[in-house]
């Protein structure tokens, strides 16, 4: 049932994208983004839904979590997120670091309590970051046009893909939700939807302080975010090393104090 709406939501996307392509001008001002009257629009209808309730309801979450809380919470889904990660680096043949990937799943969800500590990291076993978007651009599949995802945000034709196979396949709550059909368990399906918002407002009171960089560096918001998403993702395919590294976007630069 995932895979059918996964499948459904990707082909839509897409036809919205051709017809959109089809009713804008063959003359835009940046060649990686042919769909910006499309992408304008939906990065609006995200950022007011961002204003009017994802940004409230961060907030109240900030001010009501104290912070080990919200560090455990965000360890937790960070250990989950390591299952994706090492496969992806299994997939691209990065041994030593699906290794490491494996030791921090395995140290972080016994010693560090299902995840909610995070031990790995103090013992030196850092954190990586790779999806399966980043899988497709190491094996040399091109990023192709940008476009912002209703509610997801921005993206571009590669790394829809890879979010679609990652959520699919390799992460585990999602996995998880897929295992419960065709006869879900209630209670569990509950859980499983309930990890998920928690996630989203997790990630999204994360960055609170980094908005802040946002609203007084940008003069047009769509082309900073725009910018900044597509260098950075250069920037995590070449693992920190992109051919054009001079203007490359830096995101530790973004969370600095």
């Amino acid at each position: 049932m995932i895979l059918s709406l996964a499948s459904r939501t990707l082909s839509l996307l897409f036809a919205l994208l051709l017809l959109t392509g089809c009713s804008t001008s063959n003359t835009t001002a940046d060649p990686n983004d042919p769909f910006e009257s499309y992408n304008r629009a939906m990065f609006s209808f995200n950022d007011n839904l961002d204003q009017y309730i994802l940004k409230p309801v961060a907030k109240g979450y900030d001010f009501v979590m104290p912070s080990p809380a919200q560090k455990g919470v965000s360890n937790f889904f960070s250990n989950l997120d390591d299952v994706l990660v090492l496969t992806n680096n299994l997939f691209q043949f990065k041994l030593s670091k699906a290794a490491s990937d494996a030791g921090r799943i395995i140290i972080n969800s016994t010693l560090g309590l299902f995840g909610l500590i995070d031990w790995a990291t103090d013992i030196g076993l850092k954190k990586n970051n790779e999806d399966f978007g980043q899988t497709l651009g190491y094996w040399g599949m091109p990023a192709g046009p940008y476009f912002v995802l209703p509610f997801l945000g921005p993206s571009t034709i590669r790394d829809t893909s890879g979010l679609a196979v990652d959520s699919i396949y390799f992460d585990p709550i999602y996995n998880e939700i897929h295992e419960s059909f065709p006869a879900p368990r209630r209670e569990n399906e509950n859980a499983v939807w309930g990890l998920t918002l928690t996630k989203a407002i997790d990630t999204r009171a994360q960055l609170l302080k980094a908005e802040k960089i946002l609203d007084e560096a940008a003069l047009d918001r769509y082309i900073f975010v725009r910018e900044a998403y597509l260098q950075r993702r250069k920037y995590m395919v070449y693992d920190g090393n992109p051919p054009d590294d001079e203007n490359t976007f830096d995101e530790s630069e973004l969370f600095k104090d």
